[in-house]
């Protein structure tokens, strides 16, 4: 059934399209404000070629480090304070796993096996695991997100849009920089990076970080820091350039996460083995029993390469290796009692090459390219039923093969039309083995109980699955004058099925078959571009997709301690929106920033099958889980010179979202039940040759208590497992950086 608010969410839309010219203005331009007289340009790689911001004809916001750092950014997830219609996120339970959700499309269960919704990118190496992937801003250049599917240039898996997370190049000369920082929690961070010419042709950098903080609260069983911070990243880099129009770099990173674990909030009560746990006052509390062990690695190793055979052509390789490993414990009763703790592992490895074929002539240019992953995810779990003195263990293993062609052109049809028409043919080969059997006893011989007595065997088997598709994009654009452009644009994106790590072939004997994958078909109009002599742009942009086949995983506790495990391919919804960004300069001191968006997301079909078989639509109370209605955000920037005292710059900034569900069905003991304003400050004082930065930061001013994810496994049998997860207090952190 249609949306009866949607005839009236259209109309809206068009009209605030209509009116973004003349009060909105595109937060890039304002990230480095240009002098009264200039305009400066934000160069993006958003369609695998450097292009301007303002020429691109799909919405993408681009963000730089010193935008981000102005108001002591400490991640990646700082980006859904930033850009419209983006839910960034750590994953609930967990300190460095990420959960992605743009306009309503994304992947909250990070289970090995199970593909994220949104494709994240360092320096274009896809990387496919989302553990370890909350990357903190540290040595890069700027962070591309990239709205809607982008199925022709980036593939599979990018159903909802891009993060593109883009590290500097090396300079020509000698550089270094180095940053501590002390804040609220015991907060004590140090970075530092540098680069050396070892040779006119040779160049060699690297960056180091350690980050860490006592946590937001305690575990009062073990007294353990709960939310606290434990994390050492590196990265090394050689660029070798033997010839003018040949470049070569080689690149290796590393991120090692020794957080405590992090197990959650109970929201209720404890029911039988947990009975007598309460509710703990602070939020940031837990009396989890399990312990807080935990441990993620995340490296990669990558060697890229780029030559300019002539002003037409330019040849480009992209080669990488990366692979991850994480051991933590869950405990989701949150009590001392095993009720229901969960210890678990994962592995992951990736091998990718790309080759891309790039060409600029007068009226044409594009990217043609070839690409292949060959990748391995893999893990371990217990479900450690106290109660019944029974544990499920759960073990498997996903190999995925995929190959793709691509290509993407723009041609100038006139002065002022432009044509861009893209496609990509995707292979994708997935091969799954999934292994679940019960044991008596607490803990099983997967994690350290040998005398552990084995009893059904729940699951046992291998498949192989094949996926091909074909994902087209084509856009027109249309230049109004010199600085304001109108484009209109189709996009396509898949993401594989796969098969159920958690599937119970007694419970559900379907489960062998695997599930089948999911499409998005996206249409967008959209104006951007500037105004008052570059003074100020805007972005602004509509649009509706068509989504088919939604894989939602759920997990329901049967009879007898055992939990069903479902992955719906749920059937069809439609999304559609609106986004409007800008960013203005009053003067060569003072500007400001503002975005919004607006997601109105429905099921047409909710199509679900329980444990006893019985099929049932369910689209008439679903939602979209992690999609709040509206978003926006708005800061005011100010920069003043004083001559051979250096120089000021300050940043107030507020970001809002309305409540959303954690889930595809609304609970309110654990949903955002009220809307979130964020107020976030940042003052600096920089001298006048730059060498010394001084900067004050404070986050969460207004100490907001908001939810960003959680546990439901109510009732006696799991200990009434009802838990959240919550954003960070309010904090300050004091910095400061020597450049030499």
């Amino acid at each position: 059934m249609k949306n009866p608010n949607s005839n009236r969410a259209i109309k809206l839309l068009l009209a605030s399209t209509a009116i973004s010219p003349f009060l909105l203005f595109t937060p890039a331009m304002a990230q480095n404000a240009p002098s009264a007289a200039t305009e400066e340009t934000v160069i993006v790689t958003a369609r695998r070629r450097e292009e301007a911001l303002k020429d691109v004809p799909l919405a993408v916001s681009s963000f730089s480090s010193a935008k981000l750092e102005a108001t002591g950014a400490p991640d990646i997830t700082v980006l859904q304070q930033v850009t419209p219609n983006a839910t960034i996120q750590v994953a609930r339970g967990t300190n460095s796993t990420l959960i992605a959700f743009i306009r309503g499309v994304g992947q909250q269960d990070p289970l090995w096996g199970f593909e994220p919704g949104v494709g994240l990118y360092i320096d274009d190496v896809y990387v496919s695991r989302p553990q370890g992937a909350v990357l903190d801003i540290f040595d890069i250049q700027r962070i591309e997100v990239l709205r809607g599917p982008q199925g022709s240039l980036y593939g599979r898996n990018t159903i909802g849009g891009a993060v593109k997370y883009v590290t500097r190049r090396l300079g020509a000369e000698a550089t270094g920089r180095a940053r501590v920082s002390v804040g609220s929690y015991d907060q004590l961070d140090f970075v530092a990076s540098g680069s050396v010419p070892l040779s006119d042709v040779l160049r060699v950098g690297g960056a180091i970080a350690d980050y860490n903080r006592d946590g937001f609260g305690r575990n009062i069983t073990t007294n353990a820091g709960h939310y606290d911070k434990d994390v050492q990243a590196f990265r090394l880099s050689a660029e070798l350039a033997p010839r003018e129009n040949l470049f070569f770099r080689l690149a290796y990173d590393k991120v090692t996460d020794d957080s405590n674990a992090k197990h959650g909030h109970r929201e209720a009560a404890g029911l039988g083995l947990t009975t007598g746990a309460v509710v703990l006052p602070n939020v940031y509390d837990t009396d989890a029993g399990i312990g807080s062990t935990n441990h993620v690695e995340n490296q990669g190793l990558s060697l890229s390469g780029e030559l300019n055979v002539n002003d037409f052509l330019t040849i480009k390789y992209i080669g990488a290796h990366r692979e991850g490993k994480s051991n933590t414990l869950i405990d989701f009763d949150t009590n001392q009692a095993v009720g229901l703790d969960v210890p678990a592992r994962y592995d992951d490895e990736q091998n990718s090459h790309e080759f891309q074929a790039l060409f600029t002539a007068e009226k044409w240019s594009g990217v043609v390219g070839l690409y292949t992953l060959d990748a391995r995810a893999s893990g371990a779990f217990d479900t450690i039923v106290g109660l019944l003195n029974l544990t499920i263990a759960t073990s498997g293993t996903v190999d995925t093969k995929s190959t793709a062609i691509y290509g993407d052109f723009s041609f100038e049809l006139t002065d002022n039309l432009s044509l861009s028409l893209g496609g990509r043919l995707t292979k994708d080969r997935r091969g799954g083995t999934v292994y679940r059997q019960n044991f008596t006893g607490l803990r099983s011989p997967l994690f350290g109980n040998p005398a552990a007595v084995p009893g059904l065997l729940r699951s046992n088997y291998s498949n192989t699955r094949e996926f091909n598709e074909f994902t087209p994009r084509a856009s027109l654009s249309y230049k109004i004058n010199p600085d304001i452009t109108a484009y209109v644009a189709y996009s396509e994106g898949f993401k594989s099925g796969g098969f159920d790590m958690r599937g119970d072939a007694v419970l559900t004997p379907l489960t062998v078959n695997g599930y089948n994958p999911e499409f998005v078909k996206s249409y967008e109009a959209g104006l951007k571009g500037s105004l008052f002599n570059g003074h100020a742009n805007f972005a602004a942009a509509i649009f509706r997709a068509d989504y088919e086949g939604q894989q939602i995983t759920r997990q329901e506790p049967t009879v007898f301690g055992s939990i069903a495990s479902f992955v719906d391919n749920a059937g069809s919804s439609e999304i559609q929106g609106f986004e409007l960004e800008g960013g203005v300069n009053f003067n060569r001191e003072f500007g400001a920033t503002f975005g919004l968006g607006y997601t109105d997301a429905h099921f047409n079909s909710f199509i679900t099958k329980n444990a006893a078989g019985v099929v049932t639509d369910l689209s008439s109370t679903a939602v979209f889980q992690n999609t709040p209605k509206w978003n926006g955000n708005f800061a005011l920037n100010y920069n003043h010179a004083m001559g051979d005292m250096g120089s000021v710059a300050a940043t107030l900034s507020a970001s809002y979202r309305s409540k959303f569900s954690m889930f595809e069905f609304v609970n309110p003991s654990i949903d955002q039940n009220s809307n979130i304003t964020l107020v976030d400050a940042g003052v600096s004082w920089t001298t006048s040759e730059g060498h010394l930065k001084v900067s004050l930061s404070g986050r969460n001013l207004t100490d907001e208590r908001y939810k960003i994810g959680g546990y439901l496994f109510a009732g006696a049998t799991f200990g009434n497992v009802v838990n959240s997860f919550y954003g960070p207090p309010r904090t300050f952190t004091g910095s400061l950086q020597v450049k030499f």
